[in-house]
């Protein structure tokens, strides 16, 4: 790893804050002076911001050296969004991730044909079996799937995708050594050996709520477009949608029982411009691909 990637590895570990690491890298493009400025007297730094002094603190009390190392062990993947293997269609999004931790085939990251499939933790069996009727089609016309390694539909996705000999790609919060949940924790596994998991959090960071809304920008922004299959009003498919639809990105979505709540959030994706979905083909056809 050069000195460069380092840095910024550094950088990423000693903060959560997009912007405390944006304004560090506008300052000092080449980081090559992150280790010697001084806490005053330093017009370039926006020194007001308590993240950034936290950020700069950490980075002298701290070696690289020693998580390179465990990572390297770990056979996980660092990859700043300067990197050429880093997605396009991901750096184009909102405050896309400056480093994306991975383990697993990252090949998958040169895909073109990325689709999200997100939706409920407590999936219908209507639900259930709409991805598994979907998903033969989807696989043969050569997309890979992306979704949360959630419970419910993200996991099935995952599971239908490999069962159908396809590629998946799981995005998780929280680092690769604190998997949740514990029900996906075997898949995610697997995954890590035969497909790709992919967290812009390192691998010993433990899941925070706020990460998961965080997480799902990452599963639009890999991909062309996003598929709902069940979502209530208010709930993170939506919001993984919601991205999709800011970043000018194809959304669809699955229509279900009028009568529950479970659909709500569909019908609603729906009555605001989500392609209803009824076939392969007309998800297919919306990405230019064939069957």
């Amino acid at each position: 790893m050069d000195e460069f990637r380092k840095r910024l590895l550094h950088l990423h570990l000693s903060t959560s804050s997009w912007k405390t690491i944006f304004t560090i890298l506008k300052a000092d493009p080449t980081l090559e002076r992150l280790y010697k400025i001084p806490l005053a007297n330093s017009p370039n730094f926006s020194f007001t911001d308590p993240s950034v002094q936290a950020a700069i603190t950490y980075l002298r009390s701290t070696s690289i050296e020693t998580n390179i190392q465990q990572y390297n062990n770990g056979k996980i993947y660092v990859l700043t969004i300067f990197d050429e293997i880093y997605p396009q269609a991901l750096k184009e999004t909102y405050q896309p991730p400056w480093i994306l931790f991975a383990k697993g085939d990252i090949s998958l990251l040169r895909e073109k044909h990325l689709l999200a499939v997100v939706g409920s933790r407590a999936a219908s069996s209507y639900a259930k079996r709409t991805v598994e009727f979907l998903m033969p089609e989807l696989i043969e016309s050569g997309l890979v799937i992306v979704s949360g390694l959630a419970k419910g539909i993200d996991a099935l996705a995952h599971k239908t995708a490999i069962e159908n000999g396809g590629k998946t790609i799981g995005v998780i919060a929280g680092g690769f050594w604190n998997l949740y949940p514990a029900e996906t924790k075997r898949l995610a596994m697997y995954m890590m050996e035969k497909q790709l998991v992919v967290s812009e959090y390192a691998p010993e960071s433990k899941p925070a709520r706020w990460q998961f809304p965080m997480r799902n920008r990452i599963i639009s922004g890999l991909s062309k477009g996003t598929l709902v299959v069940e979502a209530k009003k208010k709930s993170g498919s939506l919001i993984t949608a919601d991205f999709s639809m800011s970043e000018g990105r194809e959304v669809f979505a699955i229509p279900g029982d009028i009568l529950t709540s479970e659909s709500e959030g569909v019908h609603e994706l729906i009555q605001q411009g989500a392609k209803l979905v009824k076939s392969a083909k007309n998800i297919l056809e919306e990405l230019n691909l064939s069957y």
